[in-house]
């Protein structure tokens, strides 16, 4: 069973990717482009528990949805006129 997340407690992306059960390369994908936030420490991510708990939010969701649609589709575009 899977802890609550504490919204003023600090998490490492291991952690945060276990919450939002999705994979390494994914929270990669997802600091670089902003769409979850971090403070990097000792060359480590750190991010608040706030920060997870606004991306299991349902508008969270329907955002990042749009936005893999968007990047998809351009994707998509680039390969078909290559």
């Amino acid at each position: 069973m899977m802890d609550e997340i504490k919204p003023n407690k600090i998490y490492t992306t291991k952690e945060a990717r276990n919450f939002l059960k999705i994979s390494e390369s994914t929270i990669k994908r997802w600091l670089k482009k902003g769409i979850i936030r971090a403070n990097k420490v000792g060359g480590r991510y750190k991010i608040v528990g706030a920060e997870i708990l606004r991306l299991i939010s349902p508008k969270a969701e329907r955002k990042t949805a749009s936005i893999y649609h968007k990047l998809k589709n351009k994707t998509k575009k680039i390969i078909e006129d290559w």
